[in-house]
């Protein structure tokens, strides 16, 4: 089985060939296939390749599915004895991929 590890977003991502994802929001709203260069690793055929500090000429193209929302976190500051409460939440945006191919 073919994968690879990519970067995107300041995290690392093992991912294979038909893998959905969801990812850091990407800022291109208009373009429907994404390409990832930086290949930090690839696995062809048994041969693992390991990147110095990518793996040259290697891609990964994927297909963008959706901008989505994850589920909402709750912040909450509280000081005991003053009675401070500030309740504040948060959503991070996310964009949902379907990986199609991986090229080395």
């Amino acid at each position: 089985m073919n994968w690879a590890v990519i970067r995107t977003g300041g995290k690392q991502y093992k991912v294979a060939e038909g893998d959905k994802l969801n990812i850091e929001k990407l800022d291109d709203t208009d373009n429907e296939s994404v390409t990832f260069d930086e290949v930090l690793a690839l696995s062809a055929e048994g041969v693992v390749t390991l990147g110095k500090p990518t793996v040259e000429k290697a891609k990964v193209k994927a297909k963008r599915m959706a901008d989505i929302k994850e589920a909402k976190i709750r912040v909450v500051k509280y000081k005991s004895k003053s009675r401070y409460t500030r309740t504040t939440g948060h959503r991070q945006k996310k964009t949902q991929i379907l990986i199609e191919k991986i090229e080395s």
